[in-house]
């Protein structure tokens, strides 16, 4: 976990199994990112959201969850997120609201938060993607860096409506 991030930056968490099919694609778009190097952007791949990124995240300017989803459309979905009223976080691993109010509660601070979510079907083990997620990551992309030269511009993203790709 880099300790380098910065509260100018805008952090993006890709998370999920890497082993498991479309689950993996949250990893790969950090990772993709990570590559691309955009100015004041710093990229996060992991398998579960812990609590030890509350801080990190309490320290981002903004930050950006990305993760696989079986029960969303077929297409990228973009959400803002609020922390949870609650920071109790019952396992080992946690929700991004639930961070987000531990980053609050804990560190003092939640930046301004959005869920990016990319269509997936296929869960066997493998690191293979479906064509239905090999299309969303390439789209969660475009749209990263879209948020990318917005937050430079120093705009704030815009939800999905229903129905926009």
């Amino acid at each position: 976990m880099p300790s380098s991030i910065r509260r100018d930056d805008f952090l993006i968490v890709g998370y999920g199994n890497t082993l498991r099919g479309d689950d993996g694609a949250g990893p790969r778009v950090a990772e993709a990112v990570a590559a691309l190097n955009y100015p004041g952007a710093r990229a996060l791949a992991c398998a579960l959201l812990t609590p030890e990124l509350a801080d990190p995240i309490s320290q981002a300017r903004a930050v950006l969850f990305v993760d696989a989803a079986v029960d969303a459309p077929r297409e990228v979905r973009l959400r803002k997120i609020e922390p949870a009223e609650s920071a109790q976080i019952m396992s080992h691993a946690a929700g991004p609201a639930a961070l987000l109010a531990l980053a609050r509660d804990v560190f003092g601070r939640a930046p301004e938060a959005w869920w990016l979510t990319i269509p997936a079907v296929k869960f066997d083990f493998g690191g293979d993607f479906s064509p239905q997620t090999q299309q969303g990551i390439a789209r969660a992309l475009e749209k990263i860096e879209s948020l990318c030269r917005q937050k430079s511009a120093g705009a704030s993203p815009r939800p999905d409506q229903p129905g926009q790709h």
